[in-house]
């Protein structure tokens, strides 16, 4: 059994998205994957959204703990860093703490 962070897509009622990462033990990708999705489809109906149906899983390199990668994605661009950071992350529209 391996450890996968798997993020899926919800969108929300009040017209937000809402990216999640979570934890799945599994024997495989394919298995985290469907439990995830699984579980997005809960988590959507729970709250009034939708699961939009795009699930990415990353098979942990160590077991989870203290400072463990638990998702990653890469992503080309011919985007300047600023402007990367604009267009996928600090769109001015996310709901976040200001730290």
């Amino acid at each position: 059994m391996e450890w996968f962070g798997v993020r899926c897509i919800i969108q929300l009622a009040e017209g937000a998205y809402e990216e999640r990462v979570t934890l799945w033990k599994a024997p495989d990708a394919d298995e985290a994957l469907a439990r995830a999705e699984a579980e997005a489809i809960d988590y959507a109906a729970d709250n009034d959204g939708t699961y939009l149906g795009l699930a990415q899983g990353f098979e942990l390199f160590d077991e989870p703990g203290d400072g463990a990668e638990v998702f990653s994605l890469t992503r080309r661009s011919d985007l300047e860093p600023d402007e990367y950071l604009d267009a996928f992350f600090d769109t001015g529209d996310e709901q976040q703490e200001e730290a």
